[in-house]
């Protein structure tokens, strides 16, 4: 096993894999980009024009981190030939504010920033669907050889052969995470991005709250986290206490966070696919802000190519009126390592590679496993669909002059769906999930 040793981070914030670029225009960029982290697909024609708006009279500039600098970005979301892949990771930072969010950082029981949720968002090319895959923080992965934070292209760090997949972030910030998954997965991230807790918070106040179902009462020292059976809407520290519980959930397991935070995200697609949150400027606008003021506190963190705001309106366009039962989570499978309990987990390839392969032929998925694969949610029914405009023959049963018709065109052929192995846990947006507490 190569050496675990891990330089010091004390005074750095994550920034360059190679170098360090400005970004500017972050309005759609931030707004996109948050929002598939945490479940927003996409934005309006009304949110387009509060870009144009905004952008008119405030720019700011950022650090952003180069993944690749030899390789051009793409110039459009179209321009990538299968789709695209987006690396999201929170952190659990111990500065500034953050450090009262947490118990350990108040005890000074832990140093250094961690990769605590890693989520690689995959958006297909046409016929669109998204899928969501979350990586176990504490699955032993190898790391590889990581290039220095500093942006001098000075040095690497060396490579590791079995590590949490939580120190990549620490070991060589967000461009190590990067090349970290990249070899998990054996495919290229397009974009990254990462934010901290009190980002997580002030977006989830911007947005409104999301509802959430719990099975029986929770009360959880760990996160302050405590809540009564039924459904709850959370924003602010309610809501980041709810994507961290742990214990007290499931079998107490990073896993069954996992689910819950599925669960989260899945209940917030519904609610910002709703014409209650798309098709208001001012709900948009504030998102917009919210999220620029996260760039400037330091707890939002991007690659270079999320900069581009043209390419940020494509992709949010891109995937907005994705299908419910399209708009997939799953968490990475894996198996408890022998002999360690339940505090580490190893990948299972063999069924990895089946999801990764279907991503990549663009397959419709079908979900066979549980919902979770710590016992932290269960399904409890289906989620009632968008309204969608009436048909012609609709409107004119009721007496009213259609509109221009549409060209004919051909239906297309039925999509081959497929199953993916039961030990792929994981839920679609189509699905209302409920929390599990621990031992039910």
């Amino acid at each position: 096993m190569a050496s675990d040793k891990r330089p010091s981070r004390e005074g750095q914030t994550p920034l360059a894999r190679h170098g360090v670029l400005k970004s500017r225009h972050p309005f759609m960029t931030l707004v996109a980009m948050l929002g598939v982290v945490l479940g927003v697909f996409g934005v309006s024609a009304a949110g387009i024009a509060a870009y144009n708006l905004f952008d008119a009279s405030q720019t700011i500039t950022a650090n952003a981190v180069v993944l690749d600098e030899e390789k051009p970005l793409p110039p459009s979301l179209g321009a990538i030939e299968g789709g695209v892949n987006i690396l999201m990771v929170g952190t659990d930072s111990c500065e500034g504010a953050n450090a009262t969010l947490s118990g350990a950082c108040q005890a000074k029981a832990t140093e250094g920033e961690r990769n605590d949720v890693t989520m690689l968002v995959h958006i297909s090319d046409e016929p669109r669907r998204v899928t969501v895959v979350s990586f176990p923080r504490d699955m032993l992965v190898p790391i590889p050889s990581c290039p220095k934070e500093d942006g001098s292209g000075s040095g690497s760090y060396s490579a590791m052969s079995s590590q949490m997949l939580n120190a990549s972030y620490e070991y060589g910030g967000l461009a190590c995470t990067v090349l970290t998954i990249e070899s998990l997965i054996d495919d290229q991230i397009d974009f990254a991005a990462a934010i901290r807790w009190t980002g997580v918070i002030n977006m989830s106040d911007a947005i409104g709250g999301v509802d959430v179902c719990v099975a029986g009462d929770i009360s959880d020292s760990h996160t302050g986290l405590k809540l009564t059976a039924g459904t709850h809407t959370l924003q602010g520290v309610q809501a980041l206490q709810f994507l961290r519980i742990r214990h007290g959930i499931g079998d107490g397991s990073d896993l069954g966070r996992i689910s819950n935070q599925q669960q989260f995200m899945s209940s917030m697609v519904r609610k910002l696919q709703s014409d209650s949150v798309l098709a208001n400027p001012a709900t948009l606008l504030n998102l917009a802000t919210t999220a620029i003021s996260q760039v400037q506190q330091e707890q939002l963190v991007l690659s270079s190519g999320l900069t581009n705001p043209t390419l940020m309106v494509q992709i949010a366009m891109a995937v907005k009126d994705v299908p419910y039962e399209d708009i997939v989570f799953v968490q990475y499978p894996t198996s408890y390592a022998s002999g360690d309990g339940a505090s580490r987990v190893m990948p299972v390839k063999d069924a990895a590679t089946m999801l990764f392969d279907a991503l990549k032929a663009n397959q419709p998925l079908t979900l066979t496993g549980d919902a979770s694969q710590g016992y932290g949610v269960e399904v409890t029914g289906e989620a009632v669909k968008p309204e969608v405009a009436p048909t012609p023959a609709a409107t004119e049963a009721a007496g009213e002059t259609p509109a221009a018709e549409a060209p004919v065109t051909e239906t297309p052929a039925a999509e081959t769906r497929v199953e993916l192995p039961s030990a792929i846990a994981g839920q679609t947006a189509a699905q209302t999930t409920c929390t599990q507490p621990e031992g039910r």
